[in-house]
């Protein structure tokens, strides 16, 4: 193995050189890469051959999928259809949401409804349309393994190797080389400490099929706690309320109730692309309180219509005599004893420190997503990214990890960078933005650098 100058980074010579070197490989094809994606696609249509970009993704789900265990039948998004995977960027793109609306015969009866949030299951078919699309471009079934720089002949690292399992071939393994790669790996289940799932124990990421497989197995459901103060929990205790007309559903949060999100035209300014900007340049201690002053933008906050929903339907109980719907305020879950036959959940009232226990067939933690730790996927490549005072990775206003003076590889965050770019970076509202600020970023590097395009070998 060689070592890189000047740092720790282990590079590795080349084993077998690849036949097409990517001017950039997207790691994850999600939402944020699908857009960079057709950014690329949308340039290259262009262009002359010796300019365009060669591109190329990896996915390691076997087809295109973006939050599926959340896709609840009449579900709407939280974003305007106007910040899709293009229009932002691009306004006459035919990847647009209305162009999908158009294809699929829906254009006027959308506009009939005079809505700016579409279902999320459609909004989810239109990324599958788009992905569809482009799909010469993607590798499914390709999970990643390992990302290591590789020197050149100059002495810098001017490439990364990126080996991932053949989808074709099972057990065997192949080698992409990339100029640049963009790393898109979204958000991770957050959970409890101790928790471990199980067929009672569900992230709500899960909901959907965790459900369907109750349902088959044709097993009563008598009572389903909900641990959680956000939209997703509360969309997962509206969900089992109905699915299961026979169960008493608890919702369990440490709130006095849920917090109404603020989506008011002003606090939505936090996630205008201009914002990103002052958001950059602005003192770290500007940023952080930022972040707080804006968290109820995003973070355990409940859309106002679901949150009246929900309380008429408790209220209409009451009067009925019959209450399945339980809201256990102010309370945390401190034990779950996992017995044959159901779970015995200890649920603590704060103000008193009174506990009582909860018979449960199932318990859903609708307790949030992080962003992975990038250093995990980098691997060895993480030792030539630069850290700021608080050892989190440096991050350029292009998106692009600040790395060692002789790197000229280039990695590039789609997600967690809420440090560098504020409460946007993980939400769709500025997606298509920043492909096109990726993009912008790749091609000026390239001619800076005067680096050929296209197709060759190492």
């Amino acid at each position: 193995m060689w070592r890189a100058e000047g740092g720790d980074a282990t590079v590795t010579p080349p084993r077998s050189e690849p036949d097409i070197i990517h001017d950039v490989l997207g790691i994850g094809f999600g939402p944020s890469n699908l857009a960079l994606a057709i950014a690329i696609e949308e340039y290259n249509a262009q262009r002359p051959a010796s300019e365009r970009i060669e591109a190329g993704f990896l996915e390691r789900q076997p087809r295109f999928g973006w939050h599926r265990g959340m896709l609840i039948d009449d579900a709407t998004m939280q974003v305007s259809f106007l910040k899709d995977l293009v229009t932002m960027r691009n306004p006459t793109s035919d990847f647009s949401f209305l162009c999908y609306l158009r294809e699929q015969g829906r254009l006027v009866d959308f506009l009939n409804q005079k809505t700016l949030f579409p279902l999320r299951v459609e909004f989810h078919e239109y990324f599958e349309w788009a992905a569809a699309r482009l799909a010469h471009l993607v590798d499914y079934s390709s999970e990643v393994l390992s990302i290591t720089p590789v020197r050149g002949d100059d002495g810098g690292i001017d490439h990364l190797d990126v080996v991932c399992q053949d989808p074709r071939e099972p057990g065997r393994t192949v080698i992409h080389r990339a100029r640049n790669i963009s790393v898109a790996v979204g958000l991770e289940p957050h959970l409890p400490p101790g928790t471990e799932l199980s067929e009672r124990i569900w992230h709500n990421s899960q909901l959907l099929p965790r459900v369907a497989g109750l349902a088959a197995s044709g097993e009563p459901v008598r009572r389903a706690v909900v641990l959680g103060a956000g939209q997703s929990a509360a969309e997962a205790v509206d969900y089992l309320h109905r699915t299961f007309p026979d169960a008493e559903v608890c919702a369990v949060f440490a709130k006095y109730g849920y917090t109404p999100a603020d989506d008011s035209p002003f606090a939505n300014r936090i996630f205008d692309p201009e914002a990103v900007d002052v958001y950059y340049d602005a003192p770290s201690e500007v940023k952080q309180s930022l972040f707080d002053y804006h968290r109820s933008t995003n973070y355990s906050v409940v859309d106002m219509d679901l949150i009246e929903a929900l309380y008429a339907t408790s209220y209409r109980e009451k009067v009925q005599g019959r209450e399945r719907l339980r809201f256990l305020n102010v309370s945390r879950i401190r034990a779950v004893d996992v017995l044959d036959d159901r779970l015995d959940i200890s649920v603590e009232f704060l103000p008193t420190g009174e506990r009582s226990t909860l018979p449960a067939d199932i318990l859903v933690h609708a307790t949030g997503y992080r962003s992975k730790d990038i250093s995990v996927l980098l691997g060895e490549s993480a030792k030539i990214c630069l850290r700021d005072d608080g050892d989190a990775v440096r991050v350029g206003r292009d998106h692009r990890v600040e790395v060692a003076p002789e790197v000229t590889a280039g990695i590039y965050l789609q997600g967690g960078t809420e440090h560098t770019h504020g409460l946007a970076s993980t939400l769709l509202s500025t997606t298509a933005v920043r492909a096109g600020e990726i993009l912008d970023s790749l091609v000026a590097r390239r001619r800076r650098g005067a680096v050929p395009a296209g197709r060759h070998g190492g």
